[in-house]
């Protein structure tokens, strides 16, 4: 196939980093979220400790995230992707045979850590197969394998842990081990490193001609270190992504466990809900990378702080059905868009080879936050019965985002021309 074929072979590598999220987030962190209920009921755990197990994932994940995101600028990203989603399916299967918390929290953490080492390097390969003016759609694109995830999880969780009762919990954790070990053999199939090895120029470059991408050995760790942490646009980006991941993963971790426990859903309405979510949020990163693309990454990011910041508050403080409609509906609008955007910033800073060292250096940051919000919401909802200060917080942090989103460099994070 050369690259004047009407089918690119980056449209293929765009579905398997779709298929790809869907596990590494949307099944192994997202589906955490549907399964709470049942699993903090089967094993007797605290609020305390359930925040914990999603904390576990959190920092599995940061330990991974920024490692596996410089090896991919010195190795080959198809084959670690692959070896890290064949973690993430043993993880869902650890997790699924947990006797208590501590065997839960070691599936959790190993949850995170095939996340981390999946996730990075598949988003930084994927910005690499697309021209600049186009990163910010396929990061789009992409990220939202995690909207398809809570589809799935959302219809197929509920019906699952209905039919299998108490031990429900366990087989939902079996049903999405297999498909996530489905979704790695397809990575080890399918996934190129780079477009030169199809003969073919990133989607949407100029001329159409082959590119001279560089080989997976062309930087040194020691190198790839070095460009990053030398780049103060990187530290920037790091310190909102902390915002971003304290922020999103309260509303993400405990919607299930809020609307069930304080506003009286059942977990079928609970799940509908987190479904309906699933399906509009399949757009989000599109939408929003699309803005990005267009109008520049510091105008996309700063919006989508502030909307957020809305949703988050409207759901801890608004105690009625509109209420949680109208919030859902914002984080369904927004959900995966600021990942999307990163990625695409990472590209557009260091270049299409270095994109998985920045988003993984930046990732560290990210992982911080992730993983020290669900602790201290977890310990919030124990002391005070409630969930609301825990979403209020949120939305303090999604508002602090966007106003440091406004002091990025305009004229580095403007559209991207080839």
């Amino acid at each position: 196939m050369n690259s004047k074929s009407r089918f690119h072979y980056g449209y293929a590598i765009l579905a398997v980093g779709v298929a790809t999220v869907t596990g590494a987030l949307g099944f192994a962190r997202f589906g955490y979220t549907m399964i709470l209920p049942g699993m903090k009921a089967g094993l007797g755990l605290t609020d305390a400790q359930a925040g914990d197990l999603a904390m576990a994932n959190m920092i599995g994940y940061l330990v991974l995230a920024m490692a596996c995101g410089f090896l991919s600028a010195h190795f080959s990203p198809r084959k670690i992707i692959t070896s890290f989603m064949l973690l993430v399916s043993a993880s869902m299967l650890i997790t699924g045979l947990a006797s208590g918390f501590g065997s839960a929290f070691i599936g959790r953490l190993l949850a995170g850590m095939g996340g981390g080492g999946t996730n990075i390097p598949v988003m930084g390969l994927v910005v690499g197969w697309f021209a600049m003016s186009r990163r910010g759609l396929a990061a789009g694109i992409t990220v939202s394998g995690s909207s398809f995830g809570l589809l799935i999880t959302g219809l197929t969780v509920p019906l699952i842990m209905k039919a299998g009762g108490v031990e429900g919990w366990r087989h939902s954790w079996f049903f999405l081990s297999a498909l996530s070990l489905a979704i790695a053999l397809l990575c080890g199939i399918f996934l190129r490193d780079t477009p030169s090895e199809k003969g073919l120029a990133p989607v949407g470059a100029a001329g159409g001609s082959t590119a001279p991408a560089a080989a997976p050995g062309s930087y040194s760790l020691v190198e790839s270190w070095r460009l990053v942490y030398r780049s103060f646009s990187v530290w920037h980006l790091a310190v909102i992504y902390v915002l971003f991941g304290f922020s999103y993963i309260i509303y993400a971790t405990f919607f299930v466990r809020y609307l069930n426990w304080e506003a009286g859903f059942s977990l079928e309405m609970a799940g509908g809900l987190w479904s309906l979510i699933g399906v509009i949020s399949i757009v989000s990163g599109f939408i929003w990378g699309s803005v990005s693309d267009r109008f520049g990454r510091k105008c996309g990011l700063a919006i989508v702080f502030f909307l957020q910041c809305a949703c988050y508050m409207i759901f801890g403080l608004w105690k009625g059905m509109p209420g949680h409609l109208i919030s859902s509906l914002i984080f369904a609008l927004t959900a995966w868009s600021i990942p999307a955007i990163m990625a695409a910033v990472s590209g557009d800073i260091l270049g299409p080879k270095l994109a998985p060292a920045a988003l993984g250096f930046i990732t560290l940051f990210f992982g911080i936050g992730q993983a020290l919000a669900p602790f201290v919401a977890g310990r919030i909802a124990d002391s005070y019965g409630s969930y609301t200060l825990a979403f209020v917080i949120a939305g303090m942090a999604s508002c602090a985002g966007g106003l440091l989103s406004l002091l990025l460099d305009g004229k580095k994070l403007s559209r991207a021309h080839d």
